[in-house]
């Protein structure tokens, strides 16, 4: 049985030290032979840095190192070109200047190994001459491989102005190669995001961007098929334990934890790191949400909780895809680009692609759930696990007045300076909780009244829930506060009422319940419920 190479991320390590490996090659080699400047786009952890390295041993042209993979048949030559390869995310770039002289110090690196000696003032400068010199040593096309080329940017958008100081830097080193055409073979650049790849790559127009085209949307990844045929033993080995509950096999149960990623909305890939990790630990785990989220992403969706309530409707075109602007970026498609939305379905309109958004799998939807819950509110998470277990015995009961207390709770525990007072931060904090409960909570409902913010459907129950906010003064005197929310209350349920939110419910057989939730400020939270009565 083949190793597993979690974590390994050179092609020559993998195929020399009985490490499972799946076969890219022929990716490889359509790329090779169909242009010369590329563009790919994808999460972090998915493959990406394997896939450039296997482009880098493949002009190396060590020709038996790909026995028995798909290349070594085809009639590609294995020419020997000069090669540069630069991992950005080992480029320091806490400022512009820092990620300028580091630029400054890999190049060197790469001069000094070719035995080449240059006095240049930029990193561009530098960059140029060094192609120029490559290409004359060797009298071949140089080949540039560049890997996570916006790390320097997403680091820093926490301070958009060092993230555009850098994009900055960025621009003016990768603008060296719109005029070294003539001295390149191969131009490979991939990234998590392509809002930045206007201005970043600005003249750069025969970048061709492969990251929706159909063609290549499996370039990272493992296939569905490839589950069985290539980790068919691992399976079986573990298949023995019995510990997997939702599904009849194994099999399944992997599938439902790390599938479900498609750029083209109809093929799918695992996620390889989770894959590899759910084997070598011998269990199911949040193993690629937990190695980072980041914290701009999770600013923004505060900035708009709709984003998050309203996630498994999203869409985006790929128009979208090429915004530039650092301080106007889209939630929907940063969500997109860093994995925790996927491709659900792909839609033409009059020649315009339209892609439906949707969370991929297990493993993304629970793990993110819980982190928006936890940066929301700031609370444990040993709290908020047992606040869900205290909604979900309420919820069984039909008793909200519990839940509503809960909820006290955790909006109470919220620092001031956290809240934010919109009705959709609520919202996202009461959907966000009985999503992690595992209920089927669907967000801003069409119904033919209108919209309702939220259904919960269970096995004999079903609650229909609006949720109102009304901005209320810190030093409102207590009988005006409670006027007020009978008001507020009172309108939630008419809405449900008059708009018919309730009625797709009625003669299932379950008993519906009417919910309006009132809120007035951090903790101020009150609840009216009445139970429908067919």
């Amino acid at each position: 049985m083949k190793k597993l190479p979690l974590g390994i991320q050179n092609f020559k390590k993998i195929v020399t030290g009985g490490y499972i490996y799946i076969d890219k090659t022929q990716y490889a080699y359509e790329l090779i032979n169909d242009a010369n400047y590329y563009f790919l786009s994808r999460p972090r952890r998915f493959g990406k840095s394997l896939f450039l390295d296997t482009i880098g041993e493949i002009f190396i042209g060590d020709k038996e190192l790909f026995k028995g993979l798909w290349i070594y048949d085809s009639d590609y030559e294995f020419d020997k070109h000069p090669i540069l390869r630069f991992d950005m995310s080992n480029i320091s770039n806490r400022t512009s200047e820092i990620l300028e002289s580091s630029l400054m110090d890999e190049l060197q690196k790469h001069a000094v190994k070719e035995g080449f000696i240059f006095n240049c003032v930029t990193s561009a400068d530098l960059f140029k001459n060094l192609i120029e010199a490559m290409y004359e040593k060797y009298n071949r096309g140089v080949i540039v491989l560049i890997d996570e080329y916006d790390k320097p940017i997403l680091d820093r958008l926490n301070n958009i102005k060092t993230a555009e100081a850098n994009r900055d830097v960025l621009r003016g080193f990768y603008g060296v190669l719109k005029s070294m055409d003539p001295y390149l073979r191969l131009t490979f650049i991939t990234g998590i995001t392509k809002f930045t790849k206007t201005s970043v790559f600005s003249g750069l127009n025969n970048l061709l961007d492969i990251t929706m085209m159909e063609k290549y949307s499996n370039i990272c990844g493992v296939e569905i098929d490839d589950l069985e045929r290539v980790f068919g033993n691992h399976i079986n080995e573990l298949a023995t334990l019995d510990w997997f509950v939702e599904f009849d096999n194994l099999h399944d149960e992997i599938l439902a934890w790390y599938d479900g990623y498609s750029w083209d909305g109809k093929s799918r890939v695992i996620n390889p790191f989770s894959l590899l990790s759910f084997f070598v630990h011998r269990k199911f785990g949040n193993f690629w949400y937990v190695s980072g989220t980041p914290t701009f992403l999770m600013k923004l969706i505060k900035k708009d909780p709709c984003v998050y309530t309203n996630m498994t409707s999203l869409r985006i075109t790929e128009l979208m895809l090429d915004t530039a602007e650092l301080d106007e970026i889209d939630a929907a498609l940063l969500l997109f680009q860093t994995g925790y939305l996927t491709v659900k379905e792909r839609i033409s309109k009059k020649g315009v692609a339209f892609y439906l958004l949707d969370t991929p799998n297990y493993e993304v939807r629970d793990a993110f759930n819980l982190h928006i819950l936890t940066a929301f509110t700031e609370n444990k998470q040993s709290i908020v696990k047992n606040a869900q277990i205290t909604i979900d015995e309420a919820l069984q009961q039909g008793d909200l007045g519990k839940v509503q207390i809960v909820f006290k709770r955790l909006f109470a525990s919220i620092p001031y300076q956290l809240h934010i007072g919109q009705e959709a931060y609520y919202h996202s904090i009461f959907y966000a909780v009985l999503n992690l409960l595992g209920f089927q909570i669907d967000a801003e409902v069409s119904v033919s009244g209108g919209i309702v913010d939220a259904t919960l459907e269970l096995m004999d129950k079903v609650y229909v829930i609006e949720f109102k906010y009304k901005d209320c003064k810190p030093d409102i005197v207590l009988e005006a506060k409670q006027k007020l929310f009978e008001s507020v209350l009172e309108e939630g349920m008419i809405q449900i009422k008059n708009n018919g939110y309730y009625k797709k419910y009625t003669g299932s057989g379950k008993t519906v319940y009417l919910a309006a939730f009132a809120f007035l400020g951090r903790d101020d939270i009150e609840m009216q419920m009445e139970t429908l009565i067919d």
